[in-house]
Parts: structure tokens; C-alpha cells; sequence
């Protein structure tokens, strides 16, 4: 009776050994989450409850699911979820599954967010309106500064205003006095990524810096807009956090209202060059949708496209980031610094090679398209 019970032990042994006869890459981590993922426990609690019989069910489950990897399908899709950064979503066909290279593409993101748009505060825009100097104040200052400008344009100074609030509504001056919220006076941040899929991007810039990031998640793919939307959901975020959009590249976005309105637009394209789709492993070609891995002939067909939009879409000086084989960054690179993009630069992978570039659009090229739009400078 012993020998014919499935432990943990002898589920995650033997998972392991057949999906090493079978050529799976790393056996025994596709055996630990598939465990946790019928069982639901944890790795660790795999370790530590070797003894625990699993029931009928969950060996149904896990039988099902190592007939499915064994096939060469992905993990993520077969477990349902995956983990990105600090958050987990949930992962289906039809959506490209995310990789840990686009994790350095949002912490280059939120570095510049950090540094020039939610740290920063503009003291003098005069070289464009849309642009964000590099001097700032310190939050009790801006406080106190903003305090000053508002009294000054209700033609009040403080000794006036405090000698009528005593007279006539002493009740009122503790609350006139009261330190202004911090949320009340910190700039808040709009980025634009184009191509969601499941929407790690979007939902980990909204919830790495909450309430202090708004994005609008656009995709062309209406299974990935709604599954960007149920991670949404699932993560307690809403949609003034994560906007989600169907359609293709930026035609979501209102002309009227919404170009040149963000300091980001971020991406991770299909980038993948042809003769380079041609050798894919079958665990991607097979299963992953082309729709979004396809580059065309030098892998920057869709990247030719946002370089165009984003001087529509950003305001002066604003972030243009994008994930690309690293093949095709040299060439990008100078596409970039021929479209007159400022501080070019390319990023490496965790692995590091080449992967991503950064660049800035300059109050001169956000002008000239600004012209073309026939817009008003925002």
C-alpha cells in the first residue's frame, strides 16, 4: 500500500525524471511549480511536507499538467500565473508571456519617473511648457510656496488673513493652518505603454508608485485588454491607476485631449527579426502568438512606428522607452538620433545583453509635431 501511494517526494522525483528524459530544460522547476500550482502550496512547503499523500484529484490535475509540459508547452500557461517584479498575474494563450528582461525596462522607467516627473518639482518652464526642470524644492517648501501663491492671488497676506480668521472664525484658523497633505501637492505622473498584453508594465508602475503613476495600457489583441483587466482587478487596482484600451498602437488616445499629454511612453513590441523567428525554441514558436513576437525583417518594424508617434504623445523632454532584440539596438539607436531623440541610450539585460533603449524627446521635436498636429502647445 506504501509503495503505491503519491507523495509529494515521489510526485516531484518522478516529474522530474520524466521531464528530463523528454529534453524539458530544468526539470525539476517545472516539477516544483507544477506541485504548488495543483496543491497549492508553496516550494518551500514542498520540502517540507514530503511525506503528504496527494488525493485523486490532485493527481488528475498534476497528471494532466505533466502530459502538457512534457508536450513543451509553457509553465505559465499551463499554472495559469506567473510572477513579475513584485507582483503575480495571471498568464493564458494567447497573451505573451512576460520575461524577466521587460523587469529592468520598468525599473529604468520608475528611476526616470522618480528623478525628473514625482520627485521634482518645475520652478520655471519657460524653455517649453511641457518640460520638467531639473531644479526642485523640498516638500515643505513647495507647501509653504504653494500657500503663498494662492493667498497672493486672493490678494491677502498672512498677517490680514490671520487677523480675520481670529475675529471672526477662530474655529477655523487650526484648519487654515494645517500642514497640506503631501498627496495634495505631489505631481503625479502619466505614462502611455502600447502593447499590454497581460499588463505587467502598466500594473507595476501603478503599483510601485500608487496613486502617484496613472497609465494608459493600450493593445491590439482583445484577449490581452481583458486579461490586463482582470489583473488589474485582481491586483485591487482601478482604472484611473491602469486605462485599458483596445486598438492598435496609440489610435486609442483622444488627439484632442491626450496627445502630449505623457512623460512616458514605454513598450515591449514585437521585436523579434525574421530569419531570428525561424529558430525559436518550439516552447515559443508553438505556443506564444506570433502577433506578438514578430518584428518584421530587422525586428523594428513596430518600433519604426512608435519612434513616429511618440513626439505626438509626449511632452517635452518626456521618456521614450523600448524593449528590442539585441541585434537590432545599434540600428535603433541611430534611428532614434535621427528623429532628433536626445540622451540615446542602450540598456543590457539581466543576462547583459543589449536589450533596451532610452531616449528623450526634446522641446524642439515635440514643437515641430505639435505644428504638424495643428495642437495648440499643451
Amino acid at each position: 500500500m506504501t509503495d503505491e501511494m503519491w507523495t509529494i517526494k515521489r510526485c516531484l522525483d518522478w516529474t522530474n525524471d520524466y521531464l528530463a528524459r523528454k529534453g524539458i530544460e530544468r526539470p525539476r522547476v517545472s516539477a516544483e511549480w507544477l506541485l504548488t500550482s495543483v496543491t497549492g502550496m508553496s516550494r518551500i512547503q514542498l520540502y517540507t511536507e514530503f511525506d503528504r499523500p496527494l488525493d485523486s484529484a490532485e493527481l488528475a490535475r498534476m497528471h494532466d499538467a505533466v502530459v502538457r509540459r512534457a508536450k513543451g508547452e509553457p509553465l505559465q500557461y499551463i499554472t495559469g500565473e506567473t510572477a513579475f517584479r513584485t507582483i503575480d498575474v495571471a498568464c493564458e494563450p494567447g497573451v505573451l508571456i512576460p520575461r524577466p528582461e521587460t523587469e529592468v525596462l520598468v525599473e529604468e522607467v520608475l528611476s526616470y519617473l522618480d528623478a525628473e516627473v514625482l520627485g521634482p518639482r518645475p520652478v520655471d518652464a519657460a524653455a517649453h511648457p511641457r518640460a520638467h526642470p531639473r531644479a526642485v524644492l523640498p516638500w515643505n517648501e513647495m507647501v509653504e510656496e504653494q500657500r503663498r501663491e494662492e493667498q497672493a492671488a486672493a490678494g491677502e497676506d498672512r498677517d490680514t488673513r490671520d487677523a480675520r480668521n481670529h475675529d471672526e472664525a477662530p474655529d477655523e484658523e487650526v484648519a487654515e493652518e494645517a500642514p497640506v497633505p503631501a498627496s495634495d501637492a505631489m505631481p503625479c505622473a502619466r505614462v502611455l505603454e502600447v502593447g499590454c498584453g497581460t499588463g505587467v508594465i502598466s500594473l507595476s508602475l501603478a503599483s510601485e508608485r500608487p496613486g502617484r503613476v496613472r497609465c494608459v495600457a493600450t493593445d491590439i489583441e482583445p484577449r490581452a485588454v481583458d486579461l490586463t483587466k482582470r489583473n488589474r482587478r485582481a491586483l485591487g487596482l482601478t482604472e484611473a491607476d491602469v486605462d485599458v484600451r483596445e486598438g492598435n498602437l496609440v489610435s486609442p488616445l483622444d488627439r484632442a485631449t491626450e496627445w502630449g499629454t505623457f512623460d512616458v511612453l514605454v513598450s515591449n513590441p514585437p521585436y523579434i527579426p525574421t530569419d531570428v523567428m525561424r529558430k525559436l525554441p518550439r516552447e515559443v514558436s508553438a505556443y506564444e502568438p506570433e502577433l506578438a513576437l514578430a518584428g518584421g525583417t530587422d525586428g523594428l518594424d513596430i518600433y519604426r512606428r512608435l519612434l513616429r508617434a511618440a513626439p505626438h504623445m509626449l511632452r517635452a523632454d518626456g521618456l521614450f522607452a523600448c524593449e528590442l532584440h539585441e541585434d537590432a539596438l545599434g540600428k535603433a539607436a541611430d534611428l532614434a538620433r535621427r528623429a532628433g531623440f536626445e540622451d540615446v541610450e542602450i540598456v543590457q539585460d539581466l543576462a547583459g545583453r543589449p536589450r533596451h533603449l532610452l531616449a528623450r524627446v526634446p522641446a524642439s521635436v515635440v514643437a515641430r509635431a505639435e505644428e504638424e498636429d495643428g495642437r495648440a502647445p499643451a
